[in-house]
């Protein structure tokens, strides 16, 4: 009999951030996002900085995560995340800042400004924006 729900575990280095049945999830792949229903077929994937999507009880919620991996297998979904942050834990102030604090280095391209590292301070200070609204 096929499965209802998928098992959903998010873990960082310093902790288990999220553990649940959920119904369905949309993640930030670096080839783009994918889709997981229950019953998935086998997959390992690369996670990009961005927003996972996920239905748990009828209702979508968000977290931001930034990188790091990501395994289906037997209606079970492993997120193994540089950092990840439910959405309505963000302090979308700080997350402004942040995205503000970026956004400046980006324009003002002082000589000693290392470009990548001020995108992706960007593009992390969206995805928690993103996440938290």
């Amino acid at each position: 009999m096929a499965e209802k729900s998928i098992k959903f575990e998010v873990v960082t280095p310093e902790r288990r951030v999220f553990s649940a049945d959920i119904e369905s999830l949309v993640v930030p792949a670096v080839t783009g996002y994918l889709g997981i229903w229950p019953n998935h077929a086998p997959l390992v994937t690369a996670l990009d900085i961005g927003v996972i999507q996920y239905k748990q009880a009828g209702k979508f919620k968000k977290m931001a995560v930034s990188g790091g991996f990501m395994e289906v297998i037997d209606n079970k979904v492993s997120v193994l995340a540089d950092t990840a942050e439910p959405g309505e834990l963000i302090d979308l102030a700080r997350a402004e800042a942040a995205k503000e604090r970026a956004m400046r280095r980006l324009s003002e391209r002082k000589a000693d400004l290392d470009v990548k590292r001020a995108e992706l301070a960007l593009k992390r200070a969206l995805s928690r924006i993103k996440a938290a609204r």
